[in-house]
């Protein structure tokens, strides 16, 4: 099957699921054509069935801003009927269903009908598809779409409280790749990080406020004056210079380390000891699944998706969101060296669940139930 990928090439969870879609699709023999204004930070190994199409943005002094969305459906319009695409894959609703939706009509004018299968993420839904600047055209493009799937039952029913939604929406979990995540112990790495057997704590995200990475902190602080440790804060974003400054004023900087954008994250969770996400909104929680995935334990808030990957009492703990104070005790239950071991082997068997061997069908399926409507109408 020729299949074209729409997604945001970056290090957000919707980037990262996308290619890592395209690329475990592209070894089962489909052809993957990516769409979109960059290459993929992800998109790191050469494959035959593995293409690369840039949306080329045109700036006119008429424009405030580059029309992306007009420029993204030629795009689509071009690739699908130049490269003989079977199915569109959009991911994030704003602004690639929208889009995808427009060259689908463009497409049946020339005589293609071309599905297109949207998946939602979160933000697109939670955020800023309840915009009610963008919740028309949001709602329009979910119901124009032949099939619609949501990471998490959560999403799911968040799409149906707060949009009219027509149509049946199909959960198809995030997932990884559990041999790119195989605990790989680089006990070199860790010595240097905790040379006295500290143990170590990791947090990943892209440092927004939603990602509350100050109880991250305020939870390390905590921690410390119990169990010697060390804190990796893997990413960066716009309240980096507050953490920093947080850290500095709880006297904690030398025990953390800002590590900024890293693509091999495997590396840094093969050694960690603890998981921290104390998230506001989370769909799913992607970083969480690839540290359960090495072998580590995470402790949560319960917000959005969350609690359906991360089982509270066995893979770690969930919280009310806001409450650093459990987080802690329930860090420090983890990390005692009785418990430790049995919360690392359960987030395993977790993980195991989400493999992208056994998500993949659950997206091939999605694509051939498209194709059948498409043929039956």
């Amino acid at each position: 099957m020729k299949i074209g990928i729409v997604c945001y090439p970056t290090f957000g969870g919707s980037g990262v699921v996308a290619t890592e879609l395209g690329k475990g699709l592209a070894k089962k023999g489909h052809e993957i054509h990516f769409i979109t204004y960059s290459q993929p930070t992800r998109l790191d190994f050469f494959n035959e069935n593995l293409f690369y199409h840039e949306v080329d943005i045109r700036s006119y002094p008429l424009f405030k801003y580059p029309p992306y969305e007009l420029a993204l459906a030629s795009k689509m319009v071009d690739v699908t009927k130049f490269e003989k695409l079977d199915v569109l894959h959009v991911h994030y609703a704003i602004p690639h269903a929208s889009a995808a939706v427009m060259a689908k009509q463009i497409l049946k004018g020339e005589g293609i009908d071309i599905p297109v299968v949207t998946t939602l993420h979160g933000t697109d839904i939670t955020l800023v598809g309840k915009d009610p600047s963008y919740e028309p055209v949001v709602t329009f493009s979910i119901n124009q779409s032949d099939v619609v799937t949501a990471v998490s039952e959560d999403l799911r029913k968040d799409t149906f409280k707060h949009f009219n939604v027509l149509r049946d929406i199909k959960v198809i979990p995030n997932f990884v790749d559990l041999d790119k995540f195989k605990r790989q112990r680089k006990d070199h790495f860790k010595t240097a990080i905790c040379p006295n057997g500290e143990k170590l704590i990791v947090h990943i995200s892209n440092f927004r406020k939603v990602k509350r990475v100050d109880d991250v902190v305020r939870i390390f602080k905590n921690i410390l004056e119990t169990v010697p440790s060390k804190l990796l804060l893997v990413g960066d974003g716009p309240e980096r210079a507050v953490v920093e400054s947080l850290c500095r004023e709880l006297n904690i900087y030398e025990d953390v380390r800002f590590l900024g954008k890293l693509e091999a994250i495997e590396e840094v969770l093969s050694v960690a000891d603890l998981f921290i996400m104390p998230s506001e909104k989370e769909s799913f929680g992607l970083a969480a699944l690839e540290a359960m995935a090495c072998e580590v334990p995470v402790i949560s808030s319960n917000a959005g998706g969350i609690p359906e990957l991360n089982i509270d009492g066995v893979t770690g703990f969930t919280s009310e969101i806001g409450n650093v104070e459990e987080m802690t005790q329930n860090a420090l239950h983890i990390l005692s060296e009785e418990n430790l071991e049995s919360f690392k082997a359960n987030a395993l068997v977790e993980a195991k669940k989400y493999d992208i061997e056994k998500i993949l069908p659950m997206y091939e399926h999605a694509y051939e139930t498209a194709l059948a409507g498409v043929l039956t109408v």
